[in-house]
């Protein structure tokens, strides 16, 4: 149970943190002032952050596209992975939470989507987020695949790989789709936006969860010694 509620912490205060980066930019200054960069740093340094506060106790997947690809890799029992991924989402759901009570009485006029973190992408633009999110969700948890290998890894210093390459990820995916590439980070708060956050939601749990699945197996073939 302890690993379950290390997954659910951990993941409230990715959202916390990363989403409330750009939210508070939107309330109470220009975006530019934070800009994607900012933007970016507030979700990689959630990530090395708990990476070092609760890796040596659940692991601190926080995503289930990387609890998804994990399990795929047979690292963990499915059934773990399940409860990982449940607990994620409600670490999302608190976390939204938190921050739609903080700027609920203070964000005026502003979009919804502005004062939750949610997802959203253009007019006509589906397909080219679907794959954005897929492409960069596989970049994602291929690295973390390979930075926490117990053979071939990088150790104690998989944290700083994994939160550096998330950051990596948000520049160049922020100005596409906000960047997901975690189904609880979306999940979370889709459900306070509501409206098209909520109707577009499916997209950005099903991309990532392909990407997840693909490095899953690229990974394992690549990784395994030639006979």
């Amino acid at each position: 149970m302890k690993k379950y509620l290390a997954e659910l912490v951990g993941t409230m205060v990715l959202v916390l943190m990363g989403c409330g980066s750009a939210v508070f930019a939107g309330v109470h200054q220009p975006f530019a002032a934070v800009g994607t960069l900012g933007v970016a740093f507030a979700f990689g340094l959630s990530v090395i952050a708990m990476a070092y506060t609760i890796g040596n106790i659940s692991g601190c997947h926080i995503n289930p596209a990387i609890t998804f690809g994990v399990a795929l890799s047979g690292r963990m029992s499915w059934k773990d992975a399940i409860m990982y991924m449940i607990f994620q989402v409600i670490g999302a759901i608190i976390g939204s939470a938190i921050l739609f009570a903080l700027v609920s009485t203070i964000a005026g006029d502003a979009p919804t989507t502005t004062t939750t973190g949610a997802n959203n992408f253009g007019d006509g633009q589906m397909l080219h987020a679907f794959i954005a999110e897929a492409v960069f969700t596989f970049i994602f948890v291929l690295v973390v695949l390979g930075a926490t290998d117990s053979k071939k890894g990088a150790g104690n210093f998989a944290g700083l790989a994994i939160g550096l390459t998330l950051v990596l990820v948000h520049i160049v995916c922020i100005p596409i789709t906000g960047t997901s590439v975690n189904p609880a980070r979306s999940i979370g708060p889709a459900i306070f936006a509501g409206g098209t956050a909520l109707t577009n939601l499916w997209l950005f749990i099903v991309a990532p969860l392909i990407g997840a699945a693909i490095s899953a197996f690229v990974y394992k073939y690549i990784s395994t010694e030639e006979k």
